[in-house]
């Protein structure tokens, strides 16, 4: 009995064993890391939205926009337009408005080559009748025939179809000389002193002639990744003029460096700026006239009095002095 209760415990202690092994071997499921980070923005238009960057103002995007900050304001429902956000996302085109060229024309496709279909049994005439088709031909098919003289002469005696006869033309050309005609003398004309330079049409066909801002002296020219316009020196005071006729949008001093402005909206493709001013004599929203004086000359947010003057084409800078009048 003794032995029997001995063995009982060894067979229990082995099973026991046996069980803890089979656990210990199992693999644990692989935990599914999902990461919880926030996924990424839509992708944004840049031609319709702008992302707000560091140093940005309202004023500044409308300006490089060729906009009227008040629609940017309108079009993303701001109730402060002094406070915007970096990172913030701006519509700056009007919803559902599309620029020229960038409209998708769905066009057909010419003609689609049609595969016949025709049933295994169509004879070599059907196929004929369908065009210009190359038919191949698989009749008369050559008998096999035994060797022996009768075969031998019943293919003799017959007639040999006659090979077509080849007409090589002869094509001559003619050269076509050409007959002489006497030379056109280019007519004189006489020469345009003193032209104006032509005016700047705009997306809407408006053309603009333009006039100089100020009379003084330009003391500061355009150039690309500097000086975004030119600059007139001249006294306190001295009349500023609207280089062409449209509308104020922005008059303040939003902008860093640039002092007291004044914008005004030509059409829908160029606007003007002048910067610096001691006074300004015109509100936003109202209507000026070329060569109309909107503003005093002065020194706000510059080291002397004078005048910063901008044309922008859609919102980027260009030369004034290629499209103001010579003088």
């Amino acid at each position: 009995m003794k032995d029997q209760g001995i063995f009982r415990c060894h067979a229990a202690a082995l099973a026991l064993l046996i069980v803890l092994a089979g656990c210990a071997s199992i693999t644990p499921a692989p935990l599914d890391e999902r990461s919880t980070a926030a996924k990424p923005p839509a992708a944004i238009a840049s031609k319709d939205m702008y992302l707000v960057k560091k140093g940005d103002t309202l004023y500044s995007i409308a300006l490089d926009h060729g906009l009227d900050y008040r629609d940017l304001v309108a079009w993303n429902a701001i109730e402060n337009p002094n406070r915007i956000l970096i990172g913030q996302a701006l519509r700056v085109r009007a919803p559902g408005s599309a620029v020229a060229g960038e409209t998708a024309v769905v066009r057909p496709i010419g003609t689609v080559a049609v595969v016949e279909q025709r049933p295994l049994g169509a004879g070599a005439a059907a196929v004929a009748a369908a065009g210009d088709v190359v038919v191949l031909k698989r009749e008369p098919k050559a008998g096999k025939e035994a060797y022996s003289e009768q075969a031998l002469a019943r293919a003799q005696a017959q007639p040999k179809p006659a090979e077509p006869a080849v007409a090589m033309a002869t094509v001559t050309k003619a050269e076509a000389k050409p007959e002489a005609k006497p030379e056109a003398k280019p007519e004189a004309k006489p020469e345009a002193q003193g032209e104006a330079k032509p005016g700047d049409t705009g997306a809407g066909g408006e053309e603009i002639t333009w006039t100089w801002p100020a009379s003084g002296k330009l003391i500061g020219t355009f150039s690309e990744g500097g000086n975004k316009g030119i600059d007139i020196n001249g006294k306190a005071g001295d009349a500023v003029l609207a280089a062409g006729g449209g509308k104020v949008v922005y008059s303040g001093t939003g902008l860093r460096g640039y002092g007291k402005l004044v914008i005004v909206k030509h059409n829908n493709t160029y606007l003007t700026a002048y910067a610096h001013n001691q006074s300004v004599l015109v509100k936003e929203g109202q209507s000026v006239s070329k060569g109309q004086k909107i503003a005093e000359m002065g020194n706000t947010d510059a080291d002397q009095v004078k005048l910063h003057f901008e044309i922008r084409r859609q919102g980027k800078p260009v030369d004034p002095l290629k499209h103001l009048p010579q003088r």
